[in-house]
């Protein structure tokens, strides 16, 4: 399939954007849930709880003094409520695209 970008309006390509920006989020998305079910399954065949194997060091990775707080939800995307962010880091695509279809913020908390 070819789109011919250079004869859409500016509108029309933030849709697609915004359209492709979804796309990209909801298929990262089923690739990490694909991922952590393999390794828990692998985990699991080799006889232990997948928390055993990464736990604690995934709790404390990065972190100075060896303390990590969890990150609570504070956004959820509408079309798609299993993809949450809690404001920090990098915003995801899906809050990006949001945002620029008119939502704000508050529209997008939980």
């Amino acid at each position: 399939m070819s789109l011919d970008l250079s004869r859409m309006s500016l509108d029309e390509l933030k849709a697609h954007l915004r359209e492709v920006q979804a796309a990209i989020s909801s298929f990262e998305e089923r690739k990490r849930k694909e991922a952590l079910a393999e390794v828990e399954a692998l985990a699991k065949s080799l006889g232990f709880p997948l928390k055993d194997l990464v736990g604690a060091e995934r709790a404390t990775r990065g972190r100075k003094g060896g303390t990590a707080s969890a990150s609570r939800a504070v956004f959820a995307n509408p079309q798609n409520p299993s993809q949450t962010w809690s404001g920090r880091g990098r915003r995801p695509g899906w809050f990006t695209a949001a945002l620029e279809a008119g939502k704000s913020a508050d529209d997008l908390k939980i």
